[in-house]
């Protein structure tokens, strides 16, 4: 049985946790073939260190994500891996004092070695004078995808090779935002202007015919493309992947509805809410829409 015969499967139930997941694989399928639809992707959460590394640098090399979100800590992971580095399986009941005195740091069940950072301080060193003429963090991490090796696969590579707009507006609570900062820290100059790349994702809503969104684990990620579609009459379809719920009234756990009394949303939209591990659930959505389309 392949993957998408299983969502088929799913399907046919219809209800609960897997009839959402074969519901967003409907609405993720319209929405990637509606030629008139730029598609926001937003991805929070720990992806990379959850595996899902592959997964989305096969879903940005499909050419169906116009416009790509994210955290600094994917980004962050994103790089040590492109520079030869891994994540390891562990175990959340490891001794986490054990952990630290070895020099592994511990995300939920996945470890990687804290030496990463000391590498990848090597690499900013090595690469700042590059990086720092450019203009604001969209053309910084297409540059920084550029310096990365060219033989491992990368998200920020793949953003690079492909220009696909790359935001990150939390990029100062990261590996990433100390590596640069620690650069300033020895005198030199580089500001990178965060309302530069919402005046681009705002732009870009704002000429398109019809918007489509994608959440990874909501978040920051998620805020910043919701609010770039209350200038574009709201997004027409709609896919979110969280375990949050929204009872505590935050970004991540709320409900894509919820976001038509912003006008976030169309009123008469398609969207969906999977609440799942997305680590369990985008593999089979993506290899499903993939299948089809």
């Amino acid at each position: 049985m392949k993957a998408s015969e299983l969502v088929n499967q799913m399907a046919g139930s219809g209800v609960m946790g897997a009839g959402r997941i074969a519901k967003a694989s409907v609405i993720m399928k319209e929405m990637l073939s509606d030629k008139e639809c730029k598609v926001f992707l937003g991805l929070a959460g720990a992806m990379v260190p959850g595996g899902m590394k592959n997964i989305l640098v096969d879903l940005l090399k499909s050419g169906k994500i116009d416009v790509f979100v994210t955290t600094g800590a994917n980004i962050t992971h994103d790089t040590f891996e492109a520079l030869g580095f891994n994540h390891f399986q562990g175990c959340p009941k490891a001794d986490d004092a054990k952990l630290h005195k070895e020099g592994i740091d511990r995300i939920y069940d996945s470890f990687l070695k804290n030496e990463v950072y000391e590498k990848m301080e090597d690499f900013f060193k090595e690469n700042f004078e590059e990086l720092s003429k450019t203009k604001n963090i969209k053309e910084f991490l297409w540059k920084l995808g550029e310096l990365l090796p060219e033989d491992n696969t990368s998200i920020l590579k793949t953003c690079s090779q492909k220009k696909i707009p790359i935001f990150c507006p939390g990029i100062a609570d990261s590996g990433i935002g100390l590596m640069i900062w620690g650069r300033q820290a020895e005198g030199k100059k580089f500001d990178l202007p965060v309302f530069e790349d919402m005046k681009e994702i705002i732009s870009i809503a704002w000429d398109s015919k019809k918007n489509g969104v994608i959440y990874v684990c909501g978040g920051l990620p998620k805020n910043f493309i919701q609010q770039s579609m209350q200038f574009s009459k709201g997004a027409e379809y709609g896919v979110q992947i969280s375990t949050d719920t929204p009872q505590g009234g935050g970004s991540s756990g709320a409900e894509l509805k919820e976001g038509v009394s912003w006008g976030k949303m169309k009123e008469q939209g398609k969207y969906i809410d999977v609440y799942c591990d997305a680590t369990i659930a985008l593999p089979l959505i993506w290899a499903d829409v993939k299948d089809k389309i």
